[in-house]
């Protein structure tokens, strides 16, 4: 699927106004330490220059243990545990109410025991409708039943904007049909895969024997040798996140011309969808996949649906569906020894079936004006201090850098929630049919995607709930995101030091604005539209800053024969270079002129790289460590924390010398931003 949204103003023009500090955050106790950061945690024997992840966070990861429902934990996992406790606490109150659908929602999830007296029973009807298929004819028609019930099929579908004209929306078809996350899982041959690929055949096998098919292992077998091929026709990750490359457009006719092998008109009839004009992004993967589906036996086709069914409503089955799913997806592939109690995963579930109505309650409840209010300040501080960067840059054209500070002014920030909600009115939900409220949900959710088209722009519409641990980069929005759950601490605490916020929540807010003017997101105007607006001078000096980032994070090797793709995972690395930049350039300019105070025997400078070191404390099993490596655009937060040896800034705070680990001479560093 066309990445869209890059993890970690509503304005009409940029200020340039900057808040003293003092204004901004009221004296309180922060939440960490005496001024924002745990010192606590910090492994002072490591000197900031051979290791500044390790100086900052060093005796809290040899200390923390990874809770055994995770595959990782971190700052993010703690705010994400505090998220969804919170949440519990408006549902658990919402459930003693009779009237209330996200009650009831949450009712019929917890109760566990009415879901195993069912057994089967519930999806019973639907894998019946799969095994009555007799004819390869009628596929594509069961295949879009399966995909208004988010059962994968080998096809994607979204609807989304038209990139090259971004005020219209319009339907995108892109590879899918594997189960597995990625290619490689198929094709690379190393001792890691092969365990996965053995734990995936007995997964296959497994969720045939629970569904009461026979010859199981056999079909398993077909199941994954049909997938393996489909994986073989797959685009390369690198490839399938180029924004030029898989933007082409089709007409109907000409895609069922190109892959004459699946009856794509029955599909998107199916769907409810009426266009003749679609994108798809990797042609010749849809092509080659068509071409398996022609050749394939049905039973291997309803096999695959039978199995994908199972995996996408085993929350809302008897546990040994549950429990077979995450054998492989949670064990297998993320080491995670236990599953999330049944109370996540019902909170889970409320979030994912109905998060505007939930997320109105929370906000009101859990993001106070004030925060919201300096989370804008801050982030005006920092637009306009990526503004002043764009002007004083010497590789890029001045024409260029009009259009860029005009994209840049043309910015929507969305902070804390959505002005709008959506209206769940429509949707029924009942406390005792868990299943039944599962699939409704799922046909809401493709009713309203599909009714996009020939619409509006929607917006007011979010890629995330308020309650979500993150923020993101919308490049035909030109927008950046950040929901109201990641403006706490240790991102966001306005009791803390400034240096600390300006490092956390203000390097992340650094690091969404560096994705639209980072590999793919400059490739959109101020309009959203992709276009090529760079000079080709522009473009060959941003290469040759960027192959340094490349080669820098190439070297590194998080696990034993396993390093960094460092141009799988440059956006992200340019992000974070970018961003901490960009927030440095606003804190500094926050103080007014003035140095801001010793606190503990630490500058503002050290207080405010500490900052960035303590929102990226995070553990991983090695099972998690490994699968990121192969899938993630982010690299692991060991290596996020060491962009700082890019910074001359870091240099002044801390004086790493030559020969330690970190340490680069001036003119190795990289600049882009």
């Amino acid at each position: 699927m066309r990445k869209i949204f890059a993890m970690l103003v509503s304005v009409s023009m940029i200020s340039t106004a900057l808040v003293p500090a003092a204004t901004v955050y009221a004296q309180v106790k922060p939440t960490y330490g005496s001024f924002g950061f745990d010192v606590a945690g910090m492994d002072r024997s490591v000197l900031p220059g051979d290791d500044f992840y390790a100086h900052a966070n060093g005796t809290w990861a040899r200390t923390t243990q990874i809770p055994a429902d995770k595959s990782n934990f971190g700052m993010f996992s703690v705010l994400d545990d505090l998220s969804k406790k919170r949440t519990r606490d408006l549902l658990e109150a919402a459930k003693a109410n009779p009237a209330s659908k996200v009650g009831r929602a949450y009712s019929s999830y917890l109760n566990n025991k009415l879901v195993e007296s069912k057994g089967l029973a519930p999806i019973s009807p639907w894998l019946n409708q799969i095994r009555a298929l007799k004819s390869k004819s009628g596929f594509a028609a069961l295949a879009a039943k399966a995909d208004r019930m988010s059962i994968g099929t080998p096809f994607g579908t979204y609807i989304g904007q038209d990139d090259k004209n971004p005020d219209a929306y319009i339907l995108t078809m892109y590879q899918a049909g594997i189960g597995m996350p990625e290619r490689d899982y198929y094709l690379e041959n190393n001792e890691r895969f092969t365990k996965i690929r053995g734990a995936y055949v007995k997964y296959l096998t497994d969720m045939l024997t629970i569904a009461g098919e026979s010859n199981a292992a056999a079909r398993a077998q077909a199941v994954f040798d049909f997938e393996k091929a489909v994986a073989t026709a797959h685009w390369n990750k690198l490839d399938s996140s180029n924004a030029t490359k898989t933007y082409n457009k089709y007409t109907l006719a000409k895609l069922q011309s190109d892959a004459p092998g699946f009856d794509f008109k029955t599909f998107f009839n199916g769907l409810g969808i009426k266009t003749d004009d679609l994108l798809v992004s990797q042609p010749s993967a849809i092509v080659g996949t068509a071409a398996l589906v022609s050749k394939t036996d049905l039973q291997v086709l309803k096999d695959k649906l039978i199995i994908g069914s199972l995996n996408t409503y085993s929350g809302a089955l008897p546990d040994r569906v549950a429990n077979t799913s995450f054998a492989f997806y949670g064990t297998a592939l993320s080491g995670t020894p236990l599953q999330e109690p049944r109370w996540k995963r019902a909170v889970n579930f409320v979030t994912a079936t109905m998060s505007d109505e939930l997320g109105k309650t929370y906000v009101q409840k859990y993001f106070p004006p004030a925060t919201k209010a300096a989370a804008q300040q801050l982030v005006k501080n920092v637009v306009a201090a990526m503004g002043r960067r764009i002007e004083g840059l010497d590789w890029m054209k001045p024409e260029t850098k009009v259009k860029a500070k005009k994209k840049l002014a043309n910015f929507t920030t969305k902070i804390g929630y959505p002005d709008k909600w959506r209206d769940y009115s429509v949707l029924k939900v009942d406390a005792n049919d868990l299943f039944g409220n599962a699939v409704r949900a799922a046909e809401f959710q493709h009713v309203d995607q599909v009714s996009k088209l020939g619409g509006p722009i929607r917006r007011w519409e979010w890629g995330m709930t308020p309650m979500t641990i993150n923020a993101y980069a919308n490049f035909s929005m030109n927008e950046i995101v950040f929901p109201a759950a990641i403006l706490q601490p240790p991102f966001f605490d306005p009791a803390a030091d400034p240096a600390l916020n300006y490092g956390g929540i203000g390097a992340v807010i650094g690091h969404e604005i560096s994705h639209h003017f980072d590999d793919e997101g400059a490739k959109y105007d101020e309009n959203g539209k992709l276009a090529d607006w760079w000079t080709e001078d522009d473009v060959a000096a941003f290469k040759a800053a960027s192959k340094k980032l490349i080669d820098q994070y190439d070297v590194y090797e998080p696990l034993p024969g396993q390093k960094i793709n460092g141009e799988f995972t440059l956006g992200e690395n340019i992000g974070d270079l970018a961003g901490l930049s960009v927030a440095y350039d606003a804190y500094r300019a926050s103080l007014n002129g003035q140095e801001a105070p010793m606190i503990l025997g630490t500058s503002g400078a050290q207080r405010f790289f500490l900052g960035w070191a303590q929102v990226w404390r995070r553990n991983y099993r090695e099972a998690n460590l490994a699968q990121r490596l192969t899938t993630d655009p982010h690299s692991p937060s060991i290596q996020r924390v060491w962009v700082v040896r890019n910074i001359d800034a870091f240099y002044d705070a801390y004086q790493p010398k030559p020969g330690q680990k970190l340490y680069l001479k001036p003119e190795d560093r990289v600049r882009i931003w």
